[in-house]
């Protein structure tokens, strides 16, 4: 990817369409950990194997650990770890200028679709 930059390099997967969203559902749930199906109710819109390669994805990058409890059938739970926790204000600060900044961005965004 960008291995001399590390802002390129590290927002680059963390600022794809899915990860954060990941990321904000896991600690906005309260729980220690999530099963793979309780994620997906949470975003109906993503494909079973975008869910999964985005798992796959933080959990190559220490966001997310996956347990598989040793049951029939099998058990795997996701949970962030202390480096994904971090991003936490971060992603709170997001929240909160995307809410306040949607209707103006929405507005530009079509009076810039009429002028064409």
């Amino acid at each position: 990817m960008f291995p001399g930059c590390p802002v390129r390099n590290i927002l680059a997967r963390l600022c794809d369409k899915w990860t954060l969203l990941v990321i904000y559902i896991l600690y906005r749930s309260g729980k220690e950990s999530m099963r793979f199906m309780e994620l997906k109710q949470q975003m109906p819109d993503i494909s079973q194997r975008m869910l999964t390669m985005t798992l796959r994805t933080l959990e190559e990058d220490g966001y997310v650990t996956r347990t598989i409890f040793p049951e029939i059938p099998p058990r795997v739970e996701y949970a962030l770890t202390e480096r994904a926790k971090s991003l936490k204000p971060i992603l709170d600060s997001l929240l909160h200028w995307s809410v306040d900044n949607m209707e103006d961005i929405m507005n530009d965004r079509k009076r810039a679709s009429e002028a064409h």
